[in-house]
């Protein structure tokens, strides 16, 4: 391995660790078997549980919460009659699948690869880390297209450039990864976390709403706090330590846009365009037609309750524009073989929701998310810990426990169940528990071999260096995940100081 590439004595003991969390993430099951033996042991839990008299007082209410047996035949014939609808009821599934058809359409026609060309083709050399950062955050709005096409992508920009590709690589893979929970739109993350988040929350309190936009403010603030940053550990740490880039590749001019492509656009602004004005009529007037009927407000408004349907509307009539204008679409049938396309690669989570759906519905059922809450809840009280090191220490718990399961989703189903109820014994939100998750996930992304996307991150890099490995893309990643840690905290500290919401509606304490 050159020596630009060796690992530094302060990284040996990192490589070393994150060896021994790739050996016990690879001895994991899938998640979608992982769910379903967890869905098993909180039946043989809540059996033992029901019979040891553990209780809890509900600090709201005064009620006595006892523990559900579903380890008997009661509990086995709800678990038979209520197995489809456990599935379908399920709140993040058809959030996800509605968004990803308007996504979909987006993609299908190609308007997600042309607008993510031309804003890097038209930044200014200057700024070019800086932009390449900046559009893997905004990539995240088309869930993981930014691994496939940006990666690569900021490699070739970067060798075209004079600098190192490896830290063109390393700058596009920090905001696609790293970022992944900051952007200045919503994506297909924002309504199944969201979902999750209020499956989690009706445990205490039955109704309570979390929409998709619960987070908009903190993230936006955030897409230029991670951009920045990702910027300065590129410039300063990455690209110093790599030096000048000697492989055999050569630079691989990046197509200009086609005039087909630049009407496409064209179109597509102005569907965009048509589309804002609509959202604008409907919710800028005090009786706009997309307010509150009733109070007038934007909050627990069919805006912001409708938000995946806008989603789906938006990137539809804005994909159609673009591929009938680019020469994509010739017919209704190529806009639904991409709505078709796109479902098709959700196989895999549908079977994952599944099994999940089940465990949340367990949980829910057998009491036990509740007592734990209320429980942890009376320890983390008596611990003497204010709000933000509570937060902070649940911001690097969730950074941690990333390194071991990939999937934001997949442990967010998990530790919602538990924290969010928790966080709100203690009068804090849903929502900023969320946000606080958030974090923690995207942090550690870029370093957490568990990613799904992790080994094809190492392929890339081998293109530029054919003796790199797992250690090399940790050993150049893992600035990033230490000061996209740092900065994302403090800034969670100064937005709690200064009592901000962290969406529409959204507010930091119930």
């Amino acid at each position: 391995m050159p020596t630009r590439f060796r690992l530094s004595v302060l990284n040996n003991w990192t490589s070393v660790f994150l060896a021994a969390v790739e050996r016990g993430g690879n001895a994991l099951p899938h998640p979608g078997t992982l769910f379903a033996i967890l869905a098993g042991v909180i039946v043989v839990v809540s059996g033992i549980a029901a019979r040891t008299g553990l209780e809890a007082v509900h600090p709201g209410t005064g009620e006595t919460i006892q523990p559900i047996s579903l380890l008997n035949v009661a509990g086995l014939h709800r678990i038979l009659v209520e197995m489809v609808t456990n599935f379908t009821s399920f709140a993040p599934l058809g959030t996800v699948l509605v968004s990803m058809l308007g996504i979909g359409v987006m993609e299908a026609s190609g308007l997600i690869a042309a607008v993510l060309r031309l804003l890097v083709l038209s930044a200014p050399k200057r700024l070019l880390t800086f932009v390449i950062v900046l559009s893997g955050v905004l990539s995240n709005t088309a869930s993981e297209i930014g691994y496939v096409l940006l990666v690569p992508l900021g490699g070739i920009i970067f060798l075209g450039a004079g600098r190192h590709p490896i830290a063109g690589l390393a700058a596009a893979f920090a905001g696609v990864s790293g970022g992944y929970s900051a952007n200045l739109l919503l994506g297909t993350i924002d309504p199944l976390l969201a979902g999750l988040s209020e499956e989690a929350a009706q445990i205490v309190q039955p109704g309570y709403v979390v929409n998709p936009a619960a987070n908009y403010f903190f993230m936006v603030v955030s897409t230029f706090v991670v951009s920045a940053a990702g910027t300065w550990v590129t410039e300063r740490i990455v690209i110093p330590r790599l030096g000048e880039y000697k492989g055999e590749e050569r630079s691989t001019a990046i197509d200009e846009l086609s005039d087909q492509e630049r009407r496409g656009l064209r179109f597509a602004a102005a569907a965009m365009a048509l589309f804002g004005a609509v959202l604008l009529w409907g919710t800028v007037p005090v009786d706009g037609f997309l307010r509150n009927p009733e109070t007038g407000s934007l909050l627990r408004s069919p805006f912001l309750s409708g938000i995946v349907a806008f989603i789906f509307l938006g990137g539809t009539w804005v994909g159609i524009a673009y591929g009938v204008g680019a020469g994509r679409f010739k017919s209704d049938t190529d806009v639904m073989n991409g709505m078709g396309k796109t479902i098709g690669t959700l196989g895999t989570y549908l079977v994952l929701v599944f099994f999940a759906a089940q465990f949340v519905a367990y949980f829910n059922w057998t009491n036990l998310g509740l007592i734990m809450a209320v429980k942890g809840a009376e320890t983390l009280r008596a611990s003497g810990l204010g709000g933000i090191p509570l937060m902070l220490s649940f911001v690097v718990l969730s950074s941690i426990l990333n390194l071991l399961m990939g999937s934001a989703s997949a442990k967010w189903a998990v530790m919602a169940p538990v924290f969010v109820p928790m966080f709100m014994l203690l009068g804090y939100s849903p929502e900023l528990t969320q946000a606080a998750y958030r974090i923690g996930d995207s942090t550690s992304n870029v370093i957490a071999p568990m990613m799904s996307y992790f080994a094809l991150i190492v392929a890339f890099f081998e293109r530029y260096d054919k003796t790199s490995g797992i250690g090399t893309v940790v050993a150049t990643m893992l600035p990033y995940t230490v000061v996209f840690l740092a900065c994302w905290s403090v800034m969670l500290v100064i937005w709690m100081l200064l009592g901000l919401p962290v969406g529409p509606g959204a507010g930091l304490y119930l």
